[in-house]
Order: C-alpha cells, then structure tokens, then sequence
C-alpha cells in the first residue's frame, strides 16, 4: 500500500473511530463525595501515541497527578517504545503499557493490552487527549472507581488564555475535574515539560557539546528537519542559516541532526548526530538557544530546558508552542527573519 493510501485509510479509520467513541464517558456523571487523595494509590493515564513529542507533552500531566497524590504509582497506556525512555527519571512511574502499532498484524497482544487495563485495580484512570478514541475506549474499559475521559462538562468553560496549549488543557480539565470531588484547583502555573535529565546526564551532554565547539562562547542549536509540511525548504533554512552567522558572528552555531541524517543547509554547519534520545536532550541542555521547526526534537529541547524558539508555518501554534523558561513561538507565516533574530536577541540577552 502507497504512503499516501496509507494516510487516507487512517484518516478515514480515525474518524470512524471518533463518531463511534465520542459520546463514551459522561463528564456530567461524576459520582457524589469527595477524594481522600491518600486512598489514591493506583493511577492509569492514557495516552495510546507514540510520537516523542507527544509523549514530552504529557510530562506536566504527570507531575501534577504526582503532586496531587504523592503516593501514587503511575502506569501509562502509550504506544511505541520511546515512554520508557522519555519517563526514565519519573520515580513513580510503575508499567508502560503499550499498545501495538499494528493491532491486527499483532492481534494477541492487543487483547493483552485491554484484559491488562481490565483486570488492574486502579483507583484513578485518566484520558489525556480529549479527542482519543482509544484512551476513552481505556478509562471505560477499565474498572476505576474514579474516571476521567478527559474533557469538560458542555456548560463549563474555564476561562484561561492558554487553555488550547495541548500539554496544559489536559491538567485545567483534569483540576476541575478533581474539583467536583472536593479537591481545590489552586490554580497554580502548569509544569513545564520535563524530561528529568539527571546532572550526570547534563554534565555528559556538555563533554559532548565542548568536542564540536568552542566552549568559551555562547551556542545557538538549529534543528533544520522536521515531518511533512511542517518541514521548512532547503532555501528558506540556507537564507536564515546565513543571516544568523552574520548577526552572531562570535557564537557557536551548530546543527542537531534528525534519525534520518538530513540537513537543509547541506551540513554547512558543525553537526551532532544521536539516536539516543536522552543523550540528544543532555547536549541541548547545555546550549543558550535552541532554533527549530515545530517537532518531537523541538519539544525534547524544551524538556531538556533549553530557552526554545519554535518556528510554526502549519501547525496550531497556540496548540503546540514551546512555553515558560524563555521560550517562544513564532508563526513564520506573519514574521520575517528580523523577527526571528529580534525574538533570539531577547533570549541570549536575558
């Protein structure tokens, strides 16, 4: 089957799956009392995608179930074999549950997954993606007390301006959620993404880093690939490239390479390859700045706590944006490349 026949027939199955689950889990059907949180000891967050950005994304989800119940185990539905990488520092994490990529190639497994979900005893189990079919199919299918699909009840609005930021909607929804069971919304600032490196991890990252440049200088990090359309042409990255090394002619400037091993400015720039994701973050934790296309990569900087600057010509980019710790959107679309360097400027000068 063609890549593009490929796409149509998971579009086509995604929205089936949508019409068939969307009306699965009531947000209006709470039940009465309230939450002892110490009695919360068994949490399921689901989030059936593989994707590393999409796995990055949920990181603030995760340390406010931690924080409001500290004596939780976690278990993740997720897909793929990234989770157990992205999550390795997160203490409290007990399974990764995965679902196969290809449920029918795989059908065994599959029906493991959902009798696993079925048979744990979990105290709380929490969709993330409001619009996932399979994570409303879990928290139904599982035997929770407590429930969470995800989204709102349809006469509640929260009134936050950045309410639409995937990896923040998810806490707001579930803090009201916890509301209606007693639990205060002390509506404090959603976590930022966290891949937890550890100072052994950093202090390797930056060993890395001192072996392609020059230490004693400032470094900008520039990811020039990215999927599909929201990959930037060869032309557009080669006009920027070089309007950055004139703008910042005494600092390092060099290139993180994608699993593919491509470059948009044809390598022109000193370059850093791993397919270690974790490796990957420990180098951009060590740079001043990190420039690129929206992408997995683009969030693993801004887990790592790099100060990100996300170049956004597709995407939503209220939906997507990198967020806190000096980071920024930028929708290329409405901005020029002085844009670009006066939001960079902003940054290295903080």
């Amino acid at each position: 089957m063609s890549n593009l026949k490929k796409v149509s027939v998971n579009k086509v199955r995604r929205k089936l799956m949508r019409i068939l689950t969307k009306n699965i889990g009531n947000a209006n059907s709470n039940k009465n009392g309230t939450i002892d949180k110490d009695q919360i000891k068994k949490v399921l967050i689901c989030r059936p995608n593989g994707r590393l950005g999409n796995l990055l994304l949920i990181t603030p989800l995760v340390q406010e179930v931690t924080t409001t119940f500290p004596n939780c185990k976690i278990d993740l539905f997720v897909k793929g074999t990234l989770a157990p990488i992205v999550f390795e520092k997160y203490d409290n994490i007990d399974k990764i549950i995965d679902l196969p990529k290809k449920p029918f190639k795989e059908l065994i497994k599959y029906l493991k997954v959902w009798t696993l979900i079925k048979n744990q005893n979990y105290d709380l189990v929490i969709n993330v993606d409001q619009n996932s079919s399979s994570g409303r199919l879990a928290v139904q299918f599982s035997s929770a007390k407590y429930k969470f699909f995800g989204d709102l009840p349809e006469n509640v609005q929260l009134n936050y301006n950045d309410q639409d930021h995937i990896a923040k909607y998810p806490v707001y929804n579930f803090r009201y959620f916890l509301s209606q069971f007693g639990i205060e919304d002390k509506k404090k600032p959603v976590a930022l993404l966290d891949l937890k490196l550890s100072s052994e991890e950093i202090s390797k990252g930056k060993t890395i880093l001192n072996n392609i440049v020059d230490e004693k200088k400032k470094t900008i990090a520039i990811f020039t690939y990215a999927t599909g359309e929201k990959c930037y042409c060869e032309s557009w990255w080669e006009e920027f490239y070089a309007a950055l090394k004139k703008e910042y002619p005494d600092h390092n400037i060099f290139e993180v390479l994608p699993i593919e091993n491509r470059s948009q400015i044809n390598f022109q720039a000193p370059s850093f390859y791993s397919k270690d994701i974790r490796e990957i973050g420990s180098v951009l934790a060590n740079v001043d700045v990190f420039i690129g296309a929206d992408s997995g990569i683009m969030h693993l900087a801004s887990a790592s706590k790099a100060a990100t600057v996300g170049l956004f010509s597709v995407s939503i980019l209220k939906k997507y944006q990198p967020y806190g710790n000096n980071n920024i959107g930028i929708d290329t679309n409405q901005s020029t490349i002085p844009d670009f360097i006066n939001a960079i400027n902003k940054i290295l000068n903080k």
